[in-house]
């Protein structure tokens, strides 16, 4: 029986993971009951992962706005924005939870491939990765099997695409236990005027798919990221894709000099949903329809079916629209790459896909109403304050018993692997192909690449502490914002626009969607502060699991990549001290603050507690401070202040160089911090603080400075050979503790 035989009822609408009023919807778009591949078709496209149909009310409402921005969310494949000199850098982040949750290794790889091609798609070269990964307790050897998959494909991936793992961030805590977060962010360089948009254009201008062969896998991708895992999730595993980064290589360079010759109309990559995602949308964009013969459709599989066809999302493949008259020029550029260049289809002026299998149309739906902003649903979902938030009122910080022996505790904090090294991780990754990241051996807050041909350099980082938004959201959301740009900010740069990857929950739980409403209100008024609007991402609901009747759901974490940019990388900062005998000052307060710190939760193992200090306005000011005195050349090194308190930043400074620092006891001595516990002085993760260096020839300056400028700063100690000292007590060789540093997540890896 054939897909335009299949009885559409209700019911199959429901298997496809659509509601019964979306069901009616579709039957009065078309004026009669779809059949199977054209409710399979609206199921994929009305999926929230690819419609956004819970969110998109308030994405709308973030900031997407600036004098730099010259592609906006939601607008091309990817945001651009201005970096002068005629180059625009395009740049993005999007999530692969589920299929890595399934299969690591395709999971993690083909989410690095898919967003390099939104990138080169748009014409830009590709010359920075970064990730965004969350995972469980490491004593599982199911999680750690996990782990070694998602880290060996970004790695396999990247390292043969030829493209620099520049950095990110990995965070593990038990809410990650069943659905771990893997989110990946690409940027690229371009000229400014040379991109293009993902649009169809020109009536009987050819359709060509280039690439990879269509085959079986991903079928139902869009879907399967739009619903809940399960214990019975691996059987989905069809739905994970597969990629070949080698493939992928051939296909950037085809790409990009296929749009220099001028024959390209438009462009879209094929990611979730395949070729009926890119059909829909490049009509939709270019108020045009499409016929498309899917027999042309070059298949690595026999007996494909036509909705398997239209939905798969094998990978490395593009549809490109080409000037009529010119498919010999791109059948030659393909054909030199040695890549499948096929014409399957036209333009037409009908403002409907109309595609045909064996002769049969069995499919004809209108490319307007499948899209975000046509006709797809949208949904403001009820929410409620989280039961939780009653238990963090309780907290209270004199509760918390203070340390009788701080070095003890130190070494107890320094065994978290949330604190310790991600060397085991990003050795396996190559940072230095194309030779432009500048942070390898000056390790920076941010990862710093240099601008080919230019004294320019992008600064880019992903960043989000997702305890912070658990135990506030709005709070939560500033503080993400706020710490990418202050990383920013520490490493020289100016911060520019953000793109973001909002994980969350099942949408329909009122609970995470109160999380998700009010994290992007803290998202939006920070963007809007530091002037850094929003130029794109993706929503990644679901990631929670059903078991044994309970939903668990991860913690929110509304993951912000940020771009900065240093317009001459003379003026970069980086993060190591520098010089013994040179003073140690740290920007900013000191608050009598453990909330939601490192150092609560796993020594004191509490669960609930407020998110740590935080002013958005004082966050502006010591950012400014910071960032006019690396201008000015008074300070020797920058680091902010973040996971694992004062102490852990004091010892990153220190470790790059082997070079100890003596901490002086300044709470004791000075009234201004009269109040302030030791524990909180040493572990608290209250923000908008900044560690900095200052060579003896600078000092006097330094304090004069700051003093007029009237930011909060103390003095908290010296630079010395290879001892630690706090407050007087000899903490040991900073050798040893970066040793315990640099091996413990290796060693935890490597057990059996």
């Amino acid at each position: 029986m054939t897909a335009t035989e299949v009885k559409v009822t209700v019911e199959t609408a429901k298997n496809l993971g659509l509601l019964p009023e979306e069901f009616d919807k579709i039957c009065e778009i078309m004026g009669r009951t779809p059949n199977f591949t054209e409710l399979s078709i609206f199921s994929v496209m009305w999926s929230e992962h690819c419609s956004y149909k819970n969110s998109i009310t308030y994405l709308k409402k973030l900031p997407r706005d600036g004098k730099r921005l010259l592609v906006g969310a939601g607008e091309e494949n990817a945001g651009l924005v201005d970096i002068g000199d005629g180059l625009a850098c395009c740049f993005k982040i999007e999530s692969h939870n589920h299929p890595s949750a399934i299969e690591p290794f395709q999971g993690a790889a083909t989410g690095v491939g898919g967003i390099q091609r939104d990138i080169f798609t748009m014409g830009a070269r590709p010359i920075a990765s970064l990730n965004s990964l969350r995972f469980g307790d490491l004593s599982s050897r199911h999680m750690r099997r996990l782990v070694k998959g998602v880290v060996e494909g970004i790695g396999h991936y990247g390292n043969c695409f030829g493209v620099p793992t520049v950095g990110g961030e990995v965070y593990f805590n038990d809410c990650y236990n069943h659905d771990i977060l893997v989110n990946a962010m690409s940027a690229g360089i371009v000229k400014v005027g040379e991109t293009i948009s993902a649009t169809a254009e020109g009536i009987g201008n050819p359709v060509f798919i280039v690439g990879s062969s269509t085959g079986k896998d991903g079928i139902h991708g869009a879907t399967f990221a739009s619903a809940d895992l399960d214990e019975n999730s691996a059987e989905d595993l069809p739905s994970v894709q597969v990629g070949d980064p080698f493939q992928e290589k051939l296909l950037l360079e085809a790409t990009l000099e296929i749009i220099a010759t001028g024959v390209v109309v438009g462009m879209q990559d094929m990611g979730a949903a395949g070729i009926i995602c890119s059909t829909s949308e490049m009509s939709a964009k270019g108020e045009v329809g499409m016929r498309i013969d899917l027999d042309k459709v070059p298949k690595r599989q026999q007996n494909m079916k036509d909705w398997e066809i239209l939905l798969s999302e094998s990978q490395e493949r593009m549809l490109i629209v080409v000037k009529k008259g010119e498919e010999q020029k791109v059948l030659d550029v393909f054909d030199k790459w040695d890549l499948q260049c096929a014409e399957i289809g036209e333009v037409t002026d009908t403002g409907r896909l109309e595609f045909f299998y064996h002769n049969e149309k069995v499919a004809d739906v209108p490319a307007e109403p499948l899209v975000l902003g046509g006709g797809a649903p949208v949904y403001q979902r009820e929410f409620t304050t989280p039961q939780y938030f009653a238990d963090i009122a309780q907290y209270d910080i004199s509760q918390v018993p203070e340390p009788t022996d701080l070095l003890d505790t130190a070494k107890n904090l320094w065994q978290s692997p949330n604190i310790a090294s991600k060397r085991w991780i990003y050795e396996q990754y190559d940072s230095m192909v194309r030779t432009g990241t500048m942070t390898t051996n000056e390790p920076a807050d941010a990862a710093l690449v240099r601008v080919n041909g230019t004294r320019k350099a992008l600064a880019l980082t992903t960043d989000c502490n997702s305890a912070y938004v658990y135990a506030d959201p709005y709070k939560g959301g500033l503080i993400a914002v706020a710490e990418a740009a202050r990383n920013i900010v520490c490493s020289g740069g100016e911060p520019v626009a953000i793109t973001n990857c909002l994980n969350f929950g099942n949408p329909y739980d009122k609970e995470v969607y109160y999380q998700f409403v009010h994290a992007l209100q803290g998202m939006g008024d920070a963007c809007r502060r530091f002037d850094t609007p929003v130029t794109g991402g993706n929503v990644s609901f679901y990631n929670q699991m059903q078991k044994d009747g309970k939903t668990v759901p991860v913690f929110p974490t509304p993951t912000i990549g940020m771009l900065g940019i240093l317009d001459d990388y003379d003026n970069r900062m980086s993060l190591d001290f520098k010089a013994e005998g040179d003073t140690i000052y740290l920007i900013g307060t000191s608050r009598n603050d453990v909330s939601s710190s490192e150092y609560l939760m796993r020594l004191h193992k509490v669960k609930h507690s407020p998110a740590p200090h935080f002013d958005l306005e004082e966050e502006i000011n010591v950012q400014n401070a910071v960032q006019n005195l690396i201008r000015n050349k008074m300070i020797q090194s920058a680091h902010d202040v973040s996971e694992g308190g004062l102490f852990v930043a004091l010892m990153e400074s220190g470790m790059p160089r082997t070079l100890g620092f003596e901490l002086e006891n300044v709470i004791a001595k000075n009234e201004a911090t009269n109040g302030v516990r030791t524990d909180a002085y040493l572990f608290g993760e209250s923000q908008s603080r900044v560690v900095v260096s200052v060579s003896p020839a600078k000092a006097a300056d330094f304090d004069s400075y700051m003093t007029e400028l009237g930011v909060d700063f103390s003095k908290i100690g010296r630079v010395t050979g290879e001892q630690v000292r706090i407050f007087g007590e000899d903490w040991g060789n900073i050798t040893t503790w970066k040793k315990t540093y640099d091996n413990l997540l290796g060693d935890i890896m490597n057990e059996e």
